[in-house]
C-alpha cells in the first residue's frame, strides 16, 4: 500500500503519519528527509542536488524521483509526505510502482479552511528556553507572553506569524491543485476533515483504512 499524504503545513499530516506507522507498521517517506539524508552521506545524487540548492533554484523532478526510486523499491506499505509534488512527479511515482508490480498510490488529502488554519497556526507562542507552546485562543498562558511554569517571556518564531504563513499556503495551494485534480479524476483521492480534534482524525483514517481504534 502506498499512501500519498496532501495536505497544507499545520493540517496534521505529520501527527497522523505516526499514528498509521504505529497501528500498520507503514514506513513515512520525506522527500526532505531523503534529500538530506543524500547531502549528509555526500551521494553523487545529493551533490547534483546540492548544485540547484547553491543556486537558488528547485532541484528537477527528475533528480528527485531518482532519489525516490530506491525508496519505493522496498518492500513495505509507505507515506508518503511532500512527494509527489507535481503532476510530472506523480506519473513518475505511478510508473515505478507499474514497474515494481505495485498497486497504484492513492491519495489522502487532509482538507481545511484555510482562514481558520491561519488562526490555529498564527496563535502559536513558544517558550524558547524548554519548547513548550501556547496559543492565543486554544491554549493560553496564564498571563500574556509569560510562561506559566518558568515566568520567562514566550516568542512567536518567524515561520508562525501571519505573513510567513500566508506564503506557505499561498506556495503549497498553486502547487498542490493540480495534483488534487490529479488523483481526483483516476477515482483515487479521499478528503477527510483535518480541521476536526486530532482523535477524530486519527479514527477518519483507520476507518479508511478498514481499521478500528
Amino acid at each position: 500500500m502506498i499512501l500519498v499524504l496532501l495536505g497544507p503545513p499545520g493540517a496534521g499530516k505529520g501527527t497522523q503519519a505516526k499514528v498509521l506507522e504505529e497501528k500498520f507498521g507503514m514506513r513515512q517517506i520525506s522527500t526532505g528527509d531523503i534529500l538530506r539524508a543524500n547531502r549528509r552521506q555526500g551521494t553523487v545524487l545529493g551533490k547534483e542536488a546540492q548544485s540547484y540548492m547553491d543556486a537558488g533554484t528547485l532541484v528537477p523532478d527528475d533528480l528527485i524521483i531518482r532519489m525516490m526510486e530506491p525508496e519505493l523499491a522496498s518492500n513495505g506499505s509507505k507515506l508518503l509526505d511532500g512527494f509527489p509534488r507535481t503532476v510530472a512527479q506523480a506519473d513518475a511515482l505511478d510508473a515505478l510502482l507499474k514497474k515494481n508490480g505495485a498497486e497504484p498510490a492513492t491519495a489522502i488529502l487532509f482538507d481545511v479552511d484555510f482562514d481558520v488554519l491561519m488562526e490555529r497556526l498564527t496563535g502559536r507562542w513558544t517558550n524558547p528556553r524548554t519548547g513548550r507552546s501556547y496559543h492565543d485562543k486554544f491554549n493560553p498562558p496564564k498571563a500574556a507572553g509569560v510562561d506559566d511554569d518558568d515566568g520567562g517571556p514566550l516568542v512567536q518564531r518567524d515561520d508562525d506569524k501571519a505573513e510567513a504563513i500566508k506564503t506557505r499556503l499561498d506556495v503549497y495551494d498553486k502547487q498542490t491543485t493540480p495534483l488534487i485534480g490529479y488523483y481526483e479524476k483516476s477515482g483515487r483521492l479521499t478528503k477527510i476533515d483535518a480541521l476536526a480534534p486530532i482523535e477524530a482524525v486519527s479514527k477518519q483514517l483507520l476507518d479508511l483504512l478498514g481499521a478500528s481504534t
